[in-house]
């Protein structure tokens, strides 16, 4: 099978990315952001997500969560070292900011949200809230 160059009318991947990109025009990459690829699980008592992150510092991760909307920013910033030594044949690798909102509804226990990060993973659980039986209460009459 050969391989398709990107930037190739055949390239799947660089029309996605430019898909989940709006801001990102072609030639452009680094005006714009990228979506993270990510896996979800639903276990009973919580949901799973892993975000890659490649080449992503931890100090450079922002968690939020706002009205149930959870939302992972990051982003890669070219070094000078990059950018001063020698002629650039090809550049493949990606600066820029990575983005990605979830919507969580209203059966996760938001306060106990949990996030660790390792060799460029990142990995969330948000547990669900348990569900609680109505009381039942007998009433006496008088």
């Amino acid at each position: 099978m050969p391989l398709v160059p990107r930037g190739s009318f055949f390239d799947l991947d660089k029309m996605f990315d430019s898909f989940l990109s709006p801001m990102q025009r072609p030639g452009q990459e680094e005006a714009g952001f990228f979506a993270p690829r990510v896996d979800i699980h639903e276990q009973p008592d919580r949901y799973e997500i892993s975000a890659e992150l490649p080449g992503v510092k931890r100090e450079d991760i922002q968690i939020e969560l706002e009205d149930g909307i959870l939302t992972i920013t990051a982003e890669i910033r070219r070094t000078d070292k990059d950018q001063q030594e020698g002629r650039v044949i090809r550049q493949e690798r990606r600066y820029g900011r990575y983005m990605r909102s979830f919507n969580l509804g209203t059966d996760i226990h938001d306060a106990d949200i949990s996030a660790s990060f390792e060799n460029g993973i990142l990995k969330l659980t948000a547990p669900k809230m348990t569900e609680t039986k109505p009381r039942q209460r007998r009433i006496e009459i008088r």
